[in-house]
């Protein structure tokens, strides 16, 4: 029989959902803007209506005898078992909220519809997507990294995703890499994110501008010389230009990120490290200065089977690996 399923990815600006065959992958998708100012409830209602009409595109392609479920990956903490999400960062208003049991509730009463909804983080269920069909597929242990707005993970460990006791496993972003630093991240200094999140990466471009302002030169064009629009795609086509400032500036991020993977290294012998994200667009400039540190930052009987690799779906991780948690 071929099974299917529906993966959700639930953003803070977007909740994308999709189609997805076991075999076949994504057949059909949809993306709607996230209403954050109708508070759980409406976002609830939202996601109902998106699964609802998604079911009706699936069965299109699939018999719907083979369905096997819906996937939703979420920011936040996460409890499986009880399928609550606590505080995520970009949906504002929201405490505990039993989104499981509330999505279901609403599927029936609105959709009239009877479906399984398995909850996960969303940098959990990238993760769980790179080992299915993308990059980890090959790989039976890895770290996935999600470097963006903030700088995520998750952890694969014999093919499975790692939650850990409490389902905050893989929260790379919060690991310190400079504990007597500057830069502060959620109360707690020197966190890897605080080094190479979004926020961070213009922060430190923007202060070495004005150090030196004649090297900001090819900067300043690709952003118009407006440098409250400065974003990492300017820094990431000026180093590809052979800009030597944002080469640095890649340079000392990639270092960073190099120094927090070896420390997964020395902690759990995990030696394949997934890259997605938004900024991970910027490729061999992260990652090559990343290889480079973690190799420098581990001991040589650590250096067998060391490898970074680029994540291969792109911002649709999230919905392969929640509808693939319907498969396992």
């Amino acid at each position: 029989m071929f099974r299917w399923a529906i993966g959700i990815d639930l953003g803070g600006t977007a909740i994308k959902g999709a189609v997805i065959g076991e075999q076949e992958g994504i057949v059909t998708e949809r993306t709607i803007p996230t209403d954050t100012a109708s508070g759980p409830e409406g976002i609830v209602e939202q996601l109902a209506g998106l699964i609802a009409a998604l079911k009706v595109q699936g069965a299109r392609f699939f018999d719907a005898s083979g369905f096997a479920g819906t996937g939703l990956g979420a920011p936040g903490a996460v409890n499986v078992s009880l399928g609550t999400l606590s505080y995520p960062p970009n949906l504002p208003g929201w405490t505990v909220f039993p989104l499981c049991d509330a999505l279901q509730n609403c599927l029936k009463e609105k959709e009239n519809l009877s479906v399984s909804v398995i909850l996960e983080n969303d940098a959990n269920a990238a993760a769980f997507g790179e080992a299915m069909y993308g990059a980890g597929k090959h790989f039976s242990d890895f770290l996935m990294v999600t470097l963006g707005t903030g700088v995520g993970g998750g952890i694969i460990l014999n093919r499975q995703l790692y939650r850990g006791a409490n389902g905050t496993a893989g929260e790379v972003g919060f690991m310190i890499v400079d504990y007597e630093g500057a830069h502060v991240h959620a109360g707690i200094r020197g966190t890897l994110e605080s080094l190479i999140g979004k926020e961070r990466i213009v922060e430190l471009a923007s202060g070495m501008i004005k150090e030196n302002p004649s090297a900001g030169h090819a900067v300043a064009e690709l952003c118009g010389h407006d440098f409250t629009r400065l974003s990492p795609r300017h820094l990431e086509h000026a180093a590809k230009q052979g800009d030597p400032l944002s080469l640095a500036l890649w340079q000392r991020v990639g270092e960073a990120l190099g120094v927090g993977l070896a420390n997964v290294t020395a902690l759990m012998d995990i030696r394949k490290f997934v890259i997605g994200g938004g900024i991970s667009a910027a490729g061999d400039l992260i990652i090559t200065p990343a290889f480079e540190r973690l190799r420098r930052s581990t001991l040589p009987s650590m250096h067998e089977g060391l490898d970074i690799v680029p994540a291969e779906l792109g911002n649709r991780a999230g919905m392969y690996g929640a509808a693939a948690l319907c498969f396992v």
